[in-house]
């Protein structure tokens, strides 16, 4: 069975999740399109020589006959409509972060998916699916270090164009709240945000950079995160875990080490998507063949709504200069069976 999908905005992200189904994965095809801009569809369509349809709009694409499953890559605030829409529709849907703008709107998302009584939406926190932090999480789970204490995280990057404001918690360390808790089976109870020398290097005066986040479990694992979106020197992801025995560190992309001119060099990635490519390539195979048997395995919408709602926290705190509560509900059934 081929599963047919519909895409919702050809922007540079949905463009490569576009190509890499079409030329990469296997077990799909892309059928239907739509952007805003209909001429950039257009032209993703002829680029990439798709027997694919361009619809005027993002509804008619999930409810084309002919498409089975969607994938929501427009611009962040008409997520939660097209996830919306899709429920409704009984359609699967792969929705790239964010969920929604609000954590209110991840939570009208969770509830209609209860409602619809059957798992559809994945939210795309690709980490999950990179090689290195699933070496990571088997480590914590054969108990190899024992019991988590600390984990000490960076998230760097050379340079954030466009980002101002609270965008450095809203939009980057998103991936490392849903990771984290992912790695810990462990969720977050209060947030406290550090401001540092800001860096005179910033493109928006607007913007504090870096921030230094720490969160606290239920279990009482304290977690300290690094975040640099404008550090010049490359894109740098880390993560030591302290546990009761020992250390466990995320492993370092692989380079070749070169001895010269008196000098060992290795190179650093500078782009997010050279880091993480081979983990879009996986977080989509594994989606269409989950979606394919009727699953839903990956990042759910309830850890949309949680990571929503660590991010709220984190902004709250920021701006009280305090420790912030994190006050989640249980997770429903729903979600843990």
């Amino acid at each position: 069975m081929t599963l047919r999908i519909g895409v919702i905005g050809t922007g540079a992200i949905g463009r490569e999740h576009i190509h890499r189904i079409t030329h990469k994965l296997k077990g799909a095809q892309v059928v239907a399109v739509n952007d805003v801009n209909t001429e950039q569809a257009q032209g993703v369509v002829r680029a990439l020589d798709l027997e694919a349809k361009v619809y005027t709009t993002g509804a008619e694409v999930i409810q084309a006959a002919d498409v089975d499953a969607v994938i929501v890559t427009s611009w962040g605030p008409t997520h939660e409509e097209f996830v919306l829409a899709s429920i409704a529709a009984g359609k699967p849907v792969f929705c790239e972060k964010p969920l929604a703008v609000t954590a209110e709107g991840c939570r009208q998302i969770v509830e209609a998916e209860m409602a619809a009584g059957r798992k559809l939406v994945q939210v795309g926190f690709m980490r999950r699916f990179d090689y290195a932090y699933r070496q990571l999480k088997c480590v914590l789970e054969a108990d190899t270090i024992g019991a988590p204490l600390i984990l000490n995280c960076v998230h760097r990057n050379p340079e954030a164009p466009g980002f101002s404001g609270d965008m450095a918690l809203t939009d980057s360390c998103v991936h490392e709240f849903d990771v984290l808790r992912w790695l810990l089976a462990d969720d977050y109870i209060s947030a406290q945000v550090i401001q540092p020398r800001r860096t005179r290097l910033c493109d928006d005066d607007s913007l504090q950079d870096p921030h230094v986040i720490l969160l606290r479990t239920r279990q009482g694992v304290h977690i300290s995160i690094e975040s640099f979106v404008n550090c010049q020197y490359g894109y740098d992801i880390q993560c030591q875990v302290v546990g009761e025995t020992g250390t466990a560190n995320l492993p370092e992309p692989a380079s070749v080490p070169v001895r010269r001119e008196a000098k060992l060099s290795f190179d650093i990635l500078v782009s997010w998507k050279d880091r993480f490519i081979d983990a879009f390539d996986v977080e989509f195979q594994e989606w269409i063949d989950a979606t394919t048997r009727g699953e839903m395995t990956g990042p759910s919408a309830w850890d949309g709504y949680v990571v929503a709602m660590t991010s709220d926290a984190c902004v709250k705190a920021k701006h009280s200069g305090q420790i912030e509560p994190i006050e989640l509900p249980e997770c429903p059934d729903f979600y843990t069976n």
